[in-house]
């Protein structure tokens, strides 16, 4: 019995013909092409351009009149409409090709959000056109990358000033809990923010002087300068310039890490997050399924914050009101801890009404702030403020153009009040929302939350960043490869050459196949890792017919192709598990483009070890197996 048989589970008896497999092992092997060849079929069938139409919010549903309204007035623009498809929230509008896609969006986004007030979601796809029945058998087409059509860009546009507002009226609070330690008497009333400066109003010079030293103590960040502030003696603290940067810097990081993590939730294949310049970030999603779920994520700027109920006799310039349920309830200014600090959050359900939750677990700083403050106010109670930065655009003039202006809207409201029965620690819930809100909100807590809210500046679907001509010259050079490798197998190894080809183009059809079934996707440096493929499939062969060759010289046909598959097999496997060794490595530790060939290496050499092996012997057997053969044909 051979080593190839023992591993294959391919053997016989030894008193069976030489050459020859039972019917069962050919039913096996042809059953492993066959559904090769069914999964691989579904890229066949080119997906249509579509246009997909979302309801903003988590909690509400598609309109019934939605389907009839987008063919409407697509149709007064004088776009096609081949078909449209509605599934739970999700609608695909159906058109023609990538122009009328570009121009829907923009004519469905104006029809459906008048003045502004986004109510949809309107983004670009690929609906599939796999039949139902290949579907039905879970089949599904490979995933494609940016640089070979499929997927969505998206070019966003950080809020530098925004960050720097956040930050300058954190450390307001702060500069007024210093001043009243030090009984430093400041005019009351009115912001002390404005823009990225903060202006503190005093009664006389001698208590601005002495303020001024204070804060230069207490802060090193600040640039403090001696101003009348509304006709009276004033502070001027202006950030200084490393601090600003330090400020852009981090909102740019936290911001790229946490579009990361709520890439990674959404299920994107080999995405790429990277900056651009000083305030942007890229996000390209190859093979991203529900364009319209990614953008409403994407473009999302959630957080939270958690905040004592004020004491009836709290200063009036140290707490806020917001409504709730019916009432008025004043919170104090000063947050405990906000989502920053959260590290997991998990939307479930309350055991004891089974309405959705969401259960937080805090970091260690935030679970001790957490703590400090409630310990210390059992009785009392604390509410949490959801608040929502919401990216709005508008079309304004300047200089005598118009232009598209991005700006948000800010939305916060109380979603939770309860009296604090005990010290709070690292792990509490949130009850009082709905289920979708419930799965956006931890879904959002758990990635991350942004330094500063982002403005989607660029979306567009991506035919090949490489551009076509380099599409057309790779697929061209895979083609004109494969005609070569045809050509010399048929010439040099006649026969067996030709039962090669057949091995090589099923080995191709049982990598697309893989590929698919394990949504892989395939970009310029897996086309390299396809014609890398074919080689090696076809050096097992050389291998195996050159020593099929050299067995000739000793031995009769029939026990010439026997020792020359047995023999050939440990040379193929040695060779082979090296290979994908490197392959395993580059999948590990690279990334981009090195992940991508690597996942096409890695499937290839299996593919290509069953193929050449196995599928070429059970082909050599039915060809010349059972017969008496005088010469060979090699």
């Amino acid at each position: 019995m051979s080593i190839a048989e023992r591993i294959l589970g391919l053997s016989g008896a030894r008193a069976r013909t030489p050459n020859t497999y039972a019917i069962w092992q050919y039913l096996l092997i042809f059953g492993v092409v066959a559904l090769g060849i069914v999964y691989a079929a579904p890229n066949l069938f080119p997906p249509d351009y579509a246009l997909q139409i979302r309801p903003d919010s988590a909690d509400i549903g598609l309109p019934a009149d939605l389907d009839a309204r987008a063919r409407d007035v697509l149709g007064k623009a004088g776009i096609d409409v081949t078909g449209i498809d509605v599934e739970g929230r999700n609608m695909l509008v159906r058109v023609t090709d990538g122009d009328a896609q570009l121009r829907g969006r923009e004519i469905l986004q104006a029809a459906l959000n008048p003045e502004g007030e986004r109510q949809f979601v309107v983004a670009l796809n690929l609906a599939s056109t796999t039949p139902e029945w290949l579907k039905n058998m879970g089949g599904k087409p490979m995933s494609y990358g940016l640089d070979l059509s499929g997927g969505v860009h998206f070019l966003l546009e950080v809020d530098m000033a925004t960050a720097l507002g956040d930050r300058m009226r954190s450390e307001e609070e702060n500069i007024r809990k210093v001043l009243r330690d030090q009984r430093l008497r400041y005019v009351p009333g009115g912001e002390w923010v404005d823009a990225t400066r903060i202006d503190i109003p005093f009664f006389d010079e001698g208590t601005r002087d002495d303020a001024q030293a204070a804060i230069q103590q207490a802060y090193g960040d600040f640039l403090v300068l001696p101003r009348d502030v509304g006709g009276r003696p004033g502070l001027w603290l202006t950030l200084r310039e490393e601090k600003v940067a330090e400020i852009e810097e981090y909102a740019i990081s936290q911001n790229l890490t946490s579009l990361r993590n709520r890439v990674n939730e959404l299920g994107v294949s080999e995405p790429l997050v990277q900056k651009l310049g000083g305030t942007r970030i890229v996000v390209d999603l190859p093979g991203v399924q529900d364009s319209a779920d990614a953008k409403r994520i994407l473009n999302k700027f959630a957080n939270l914050e958690f905040r004592l109920v004020a004491p009836p006799d709290a200063r009036g310039v140290e707490t806020e009101s917001y409504p709730y349920e019916g009432r008025t309830v004043v919170l104090e200014r000063r947050n405990i801890v906000t989502g920053d600090r959260v590290t997991n959050a998990i939307q479930d359900y309350d055991p004891e009404n089974g309405l959705p939750q969401v259960s937080i677990t805090l970091d260690g700083a935030g679970g001790d702030r957490m703590h400090d403050a409630t310990k210390d106010n059992v009785g009392n109670q604390m509410a949490i403020l959801f608040k929502e930065l919401k990216p709005r655009s508008r079309i304004v003039e300047r200089d005598g153009e118009q232009v598209v202006e991005h700006y948000s809207v800010e939305e916060k409201r109380l979603i939770n009040v309860a009296t604090i029965r005990s010290a709070l620690g690292y792990r509490f819930r949130i009850t009082g929302v709905g289920l979708g809100e419930a799965r956006d909100l931890a879904l959002l807590l758990r990635a991350g939350a942004l330094a500063a809210p982002m403005y989607i500046v660029e979306e567009r679907t991506v035919g090949a960043s490489l551009g076509e001509e380099n599409i057309e010259q790779g697929t061209n050079a895979a083609l004109i490869g494969l005609a070569l490798v045809v050509l010399f197998m048929v010439l040099y190894y006649k026969v067996f050459g030709v039962i090669a080809n057949v091995a090589l183009v099923l080995n191709l059809i049982m990598l697309v196949a893989v590929m698919s079934v394990l949504g892989a996707t395939l970009t310029m440096p897996g086309i390299a890792g396809i014609v890398l493929t074919m080689g090696m499939a076809v050096d097992a062969n050389v291998i195996i017919f050159s020593r099929i060759r050299e067995e000739l010289v000793e031995r009769p046909p029939q026990a010439a192709i026997q020792a020359g598959f047995e023999r050939a097999f440990v040379t193929i496997l040695d060779a082979n598990i090296t290979t994908f060794i490197v392959a395993i490595i580059l999948l590990t530790i690279g990334s981009g483009p090195v992940k991508g060939f690597a996942v096409v290496l890695a499937i290839g050499i299996v593919t290509s070890v069953f193929t050449a092996v196995t599928v070429t012997r059970a082909m050599v057997n039915l060809t010349h197996g059972g017969r008496r053969l005088e010469t060979l044909y090699i």
